[in-house]
Order: structure tokens, then C-alpha cells, then sequence
């Protein structure tokens, strides 16, 4: 795995504005993480292969992407 340099945050000596950045980082991996996700299925991964690579369980990633949601659709 790459390091991922968050020395702006870690070494921020306002803690108010270091966790303004943590939340922004979080803000976009988690949007990151919802793409690859998408990605993931559309290409035929399992929900398990998914949850392996995330490091949760496979009811965890389901409930979290699965179903409707990933896709965009929100209806019944």
C-alpha cells in the first residue's frame, strides 16, 4: 500500500483546523470508496471479495453500499 502523507493534519498545531481537514479527507475517501465500490460490482466482485479488501464484514459492506443505493436508485 502507498503512504499517504497527512502530516498537514497530524502536525497542525490548531486543532480546530486539523479536524477541519480530517473531516474533508474523510468527506472524499469516502466518496472514493463508494465508486470503487460501484466499480467493483459492475465488474463482477462479490459482496465477500469487496468486504475482504475493505477489512469488514460482508454484511457490513452490503449494508453500507448494497442494494439500491450504489446504483443511484432510491425507490422500491
Amino acid at each position: 500500500m502507498t503512504e499517504v502523507d497527512i502530516s498537514s493534519i497530524t502536525e497542525n498545531t490548531d486543532p480546530i483546523e486539523a479536524l477541519r481537514e480530517a473531516a474533508a479527507l474523510r468527506h472524499r475517501l469516502e466518496g472514493q470508496e463508494e465508486v470503487l465500490v460501484h466499480r467493483a460490482r459492475v465488474a463482477g466482485t462479490t459482496w465477500t471479495q469487496i468486504a475482504e479488501a475493505l477489512g469488514v464484514s460482508k454484511q457490513a459492506v452490503h449494508k453500507k453500499y448494497g442494494g439500491r443505493r450504489l446504483f443511484g436508485r432510491t425507490e422500491a
